[in-house]
Order: structure tokens, then sequence, then C-alpha cells
């Protein structure tokens, strides 16, 4: 495979970054690229974005990373039809009332506003692709769909490929200081890399139908769900809606192990499961597609090969309750993106995108335990182990996992190592290695959430009303070193040095910013662009700019 792309070639086409996959994971890698103004350029082999209506839960995490790349509302719009759609049924049949709901909200009593300035959404593949397309574009991606890799050979310095247009056939040549591969779970790139992965394997497999019918509205009446399950023996299969009127997606189980083919689902047979899952004979059916799907739990052994690293996919399978692997995908895009760009900018050393693999892979493995757990929980079609031990009944550990994951290894300072990357307990107070706390600020004549203020830049948060000297030691750091380091002293309203006021967060109060991040109003708090706490000193330091000297060092990998 390496000889065609190390053979001499003309008008070689130069880049930073070269990513591999154009769906999720590799688009929005592409946006979060073109936000911090990294030059790439995305190779997808197929045409376009996807056209089948799957992976649609985007959880609050996920929607906090569009929102501060301001994709957020662009895709709320392409969500509209499904806006008020929540909770989980499991139920023999549709006909009368029986079953119950997992949940009914995913937001019960709006606890989450606490939490986050965003929530879930529940956005389908092929509705969400072409909004981070067009954003991707509007950033100056250089996106070839139709275009496939064909080879590419790795060195100390950089990447060299080779990808042919499959409409012109014409071969390009492309060399970029880095690779990330979003290619799918038979990742060709994962595979030339010798990268094994660990984990179970192969969970269920399952037939996604997608077909109309208007009378299956009325059946269903006010039961706005996500998703149904449905349970009668023989005739199992998950129902999800795509209009609530007469667009819907069908879930059936498939057992190659037992010699059945993808041939075998006729719109005959597939109408038939749907008829009796349903509890209608009657209803009426019209097939418009099928697809087979593989649900997996599999980890790669490592998420980075010299200059080649792994995302979404690529790097992990998981099964599909709770939508986890598409948002770890995006998420591991977001994680890599601002390291990627530090280091090509020249801020931080090339130890910081080892903090990549130390991060994010151990949320992959802990995630997609929790995945199967939840999948063997919902009796998913085709799936019906026991729970894992200790895996919680329905519904428990959704937010944990999506919000309170944490990094005890990585670029961070001060955190405990012993701490579960997924804890029990959802527990946003600042530690180092944890999502930094949300709380709506008030800037000039600007409301915005703390979280508005991490994409581009370290920020150093300190005390307005008892000044520690942090942030004069952030300025003069920042303009000594050249990494962009922005301090902000925070205050109450009417504190006369403050950058940021706190305001209200709809309690008729508003919080104590110190309290918040763990640490006394002497205190301060360093966050990374992907809004995670790097460190954090509980109080005043006596003399803090070579603390926080050492602090960036160490972050940063300049040692």
């Amino acid at each position: 495979m390496n000889e065609s792309a190390a053979r001499p070639e003309t008008g070689v086409h130069r880049v930073p970054v070269l990513v591999v996959g154009g769906s999720l994971v590799g688009l929005s890698t592409s946006v979060f690229l073109g936000r911090l103004g990294v030059r790439h350029t995305l190779v997808e082999r197929h045409t376009g974005t996807s056209i089948h209506p799957r992976g649609r839960g985007n959880n609050v995490r996920t929607m906090e990373l569009f929102r501060v790349s301001g994709t957020e509302p662009e895709i709320r719009r392409a969500a509209a039809t499904l806006a008020g759609n929540h909770g989980i049924l499991q139920t023999p049949t549709l006909v009368g009332d029986a079953g119950e709901w997992l949940f009914r909200q995913i937001d019960a009593g709006g606890a989450m506003a606490r939490l986050s300035p965003s929530n879930w959404c529940l956005c389908s593949q092929n509705d969400l692709e072409p909004q981070l397309l067009r954003h991707a574009d509007e950033l100056g991606g250089d996106l070839r769909f139709a275009t496939e890799l064909l080879s590419f050979e790795a060195d100390p310095d950089g990447v060299t490929a080779l990808v042919k247009s499959r409409d012109t056939g014409e071969h390009t040549t492309i060399r970029a200081d880095y690779l990330v591969a979003a290619d799918g779970p038979r990742s060709p790139v994962r595979e030339q890399l010798g990268i094994g992965q660990s984990g179970p394997g192969d969970l269920f497999h399952n037939i996604s139908v997608t077909f109309r019918s208007r009378r299956l509205a009325d059946v269903v009446g006010d039961r706005r769900f996500i998703v149904c399950y449905l349970t009668t023996p023989d005739a199992d299969g998950a129902l999800l809606p795509v209009d609530n009127r007469e667009n819907w997606v069908f879930h059936a189980p498939w057992h190659p192990e037992q010699g059945e083919t993808l041939e075998d689902f006729t719109d005959e047979r597939c109408a038939d499961h749907i008829r009796r899952a349903v509890g209608d004979d009657g209803l009426d059916i019209e097939i418009t597609g099928r697809a087979p799907w593989h649900a997996a739990q599999r980890v790669a052994r490592t998420y980075r090969s010299g200059r080649v690293f792994l995302a979404g996919d690529s790097a992990h399978e998981m099964s599909p309750t709770g939508a986890f692997g598409s948002n770890t995908g995006i998420q591991d895009a977001h994680n890599l993106a601002w390291k990627l760009a530090a280091v090509l900018d020249g801020w931080a050393g090339d130890g910081l995108l080892d903090s990549y693999d130390a991060e994010r892979r151990p949320v992959a493995e802990a995630t997609s335990a929790r995945a199967a757990a939840r999948s063997a929980e919902h009796s998913h079609p085709g799936f019906a182990p026991p729970p894992t031990p200790g895996g919680g009944g329905p519904q428990r550990g959704i937010l944990n996992v999506a919000l309170g994951y944490r990094y005890p290894r990585g670029a961070v300072v001060g955190a405990d190592p012993a701490t579960p990357v997924v804890p029990e307990d959802l527990r946003l107070g600042g530690a180092p290695g944890s999502r930094a706390p949300h709380l709506w600020l008030r800037r000039a004549d600007a409301r915005l959430s703390t979280l508005d203020l991490y994409e581009r830049s370290l920020v150093l948060l300190s005390d307005a009303a008892e000044p520690s000297g942090w942030h004069e030691a952030a300025t003069r750091l920042a303009e000594e070193t050249g990494v962009p380091l922005t301090p902000y002293r925070v205050g109450a309203d009417g504190a006369p040095e403050a950058d940021l006021t706190v305001e209200d967060d709809g309690t008729g109060t508003a919080q104590d910013w110190a309290r918040a991040h763990g640490v006394s109003r002497g205190g301060a708090v360093l966050v990374r662009p992907d809004g995670f706490v790097a460190w954090r000193s509980p109080g005043p330091a006596p003399d803090p700019e070579p603390v926080l000297r050492r602090v960036l060092g160490e972050v940063l990998s300049h040692r």
C-alpha cells in the first residue's frame, strides 16, 4: 500500500492537516479546525452527506461544542420537527396503553438550565451533516467529497497520502503535517497502522428499515417518543419517528450468524414484521429503504501513531443505545482540534498531542461499557444479555456519561489520578480534568455563559474584588511567551475592576464564581480551549507568576 504513496509526484498539495472521512466526526473536525484557523483538507469517498436518518441523539456536551462553534442555531432549526419528542417507551405493542416509559423527559423539571447553556437535541444524521458541511465550507475547509484515500505513508515529519477523485479519476498527492482518521469502524488507516482493538467485539446486528405509513401516527397518538422498543416475541424491534406523521424508521433484529442475509429482508417480510410489532395487521406500510448495521464494543489500543490520529468510529465502536458513539466521536474531534492548533502554531510542544490518547481513550472505554449495559436495560432488538453488574436502572448515569466524564491524566495539573473517568455522582465543581462549571455572565452589554469564553485561548479566571496578582501574571506571561492566554477578573455586579460580572441564574440570585469553581476569592482557575479545567489554585500565591509559568509548561508540554 505504501509504494504508490512514496512514488515521485508533481504538484503536491501541502496542508497542515488531512482529515480522512466526511461523516459526523470528520465534518466536526473540519468545523473545529476551521474555527481555530487551521488549514486542512478533508477527503470523503462518498459523493455527499448521509441520506439515511440515523444517529439522532446529540447530548448536552455535544450541543455545547456546537454552541461555541456557532453551529447550534442552524442545527436546532434543522431539528425542529422532532423538538417535541422526549422519552423512551418500551411496550409489547402500540395498540392500547400497555408498556412503560423508561423515562418520559430527558430534562425532567428543567434542571439542565443550572448546568449548561445548552440541552439535548434530536437531530438525525441526514439533517445534521449538511449543517456541519455548510459551516465547514464557510470556515475555509478544503472539502473533497467523492475522493478516496488510496494509500498513505507516515514519516517523522508528516504524512504523504495519495487520493483519487471518483468523478474524474485524477490522482493527487497530499503532504500533511498530521492525518486525522475519521474513516469509520473498518478504518483502513487503523488497519494499515496495525493498531489493535480491545473489547468484547460484535454485540448484535440490526436492519434499519425506512418506511412510510400515514395511519401509524394515529396508532402512536400523542406519545411523542424518541424511540419505542417493541417487545412482542418474534416481532421485536425499535420504532423511531422521522417526522411524527408518515415517515418512520424501524430497527429489526438480524442474525447473520444464523445464515440470514440482507436479501432475506424483503419488502414483504419487513412490512409484516412491522405490522406484528406495532400490533395492527392492517397498517399501511411502504418500505423506502433498508441498511444493515452492526453494534459492537471495541476500542483502539492507541489513538496515536506518530503523525496519525484516530477519531470517532475508527477509534471506538459502541452500542447505539444513548447515541454515545457519535457524541464521543464529536468530542474526540474537539479535544484533538485545539491541540493540533496549539502545536502547529508553536505555543505547545508535541507532548500535548500524546494527551489526546491519554484523555480520550479511557473515556471511550468507560462509555462503551455504559452503552452496552444500556442496550441490555432497554432490551434492544437482537441484544438481551443481563445488564452489566452495577450498570444501574434505566437512565441511570446518562448525565454522568454525557457531561460528567473526567480526564484524570493528560494535559491537566492537579487532577486526582484515582478519580473514575465516569464518576457515580455528577460533580462540575471546577476540579482539574473536569468540564468547567457553567455560570451566566455579563460582559459589557452581552450576556454569555462561562463556556462561551473557551475556544481560541487558555483562560485564567481570578477575582475582581480580591486581586491576588493572577491577572497581572497571566497578562505578562501571554505577552512574553506568545501563548494565547486570556485573563478575566470576575466579580459581582458593580465591581469596578471586573471584566465579567456574574448574572442571576434564574433563581433570583447570582452564584459565587469562586465557590462554583472550588477556590477562594484569592484563587485562580485555568481553563483550556476545550472548556476543561487545566489547573486551579485554591487560594492566593506569594508570587503567582512562576507558579503560572510552571503550570503552563506542564499543560502545554514545554519542558
